[in-house]
């Protein structure tokens, strides 16, 4: 499978968007190392070959970034895991921006409030970053716990997302 990637600049640094031929993002994030990004993959849905060009998830991205929240809810991703982890990413696409869960209370949307690590978890085998908003989960106290691209890339997410940006 040949995949495009395409970095675009945001206020939080370069974006990177690895795509399928049929323009489902496959992995996002914070770097401009596209070996990093292609590794995040699933190694079933791992491209064979990449080549350079637009993805229409940019065109979100941007939207995002100029302060539409919800141009990223209709990016199509495309991941592999568990069906917990299936059910997981879902329910990330569903919280609202400005409105965080905490790993706890996300737990318990996924119907199981003890499994806070598997919570914790799925978010961090989030491959499409960005386009499945695990940045929305904090820890119980409200300090934001991990992030695959970096507390402050987290932190800046929230707070353009609660307005204050």
């Amino acid at each position: 499978m040949t995949a495009l990637v395409q970095t675009i600049p945001t206020p939080d640094g370069a974006l990177t968007i690895l795509v399928d031929e049929a323009q489902r993002v496959l992995a996002s994030g914070w770097t401009d190392d596209h070996a990093a990004i292609i590794a995040r993959v699933h190694p079933a849905l791992r491209p064979t070959a990449v080549d350079e060009g637009e993805t229409d998830a940019a065109h979100a991205a941007r939207a995002f970034y100029a302060g539409d929240l919800h141009a990223i809810d209709a990016v199509i991703v495309r991941q592999r895991g568990t069906t917990m982890q299936s059910a997981g990413w879902a329910a990330l696409r569903r919280i609202e921006p400005g409105r965080p869960l905490s790993y706890s209370e996300f737990a318990a949307e996924l119907g199981s409030p003890q499994a806070v690590r598997a919570a914790a978890s799925i978010c961090a085998r989030n491959a499409p970053a960005l386009f499945v908003p695990c940045h929305r989960v904090l820890r119980s106290d409200g300090t934001l716990g991990g992030f695959a691209w970096g507390l402050p890339v987290k932190q800046s997410l929230l707070a353009r997302e609660r307005g204050e940006i």
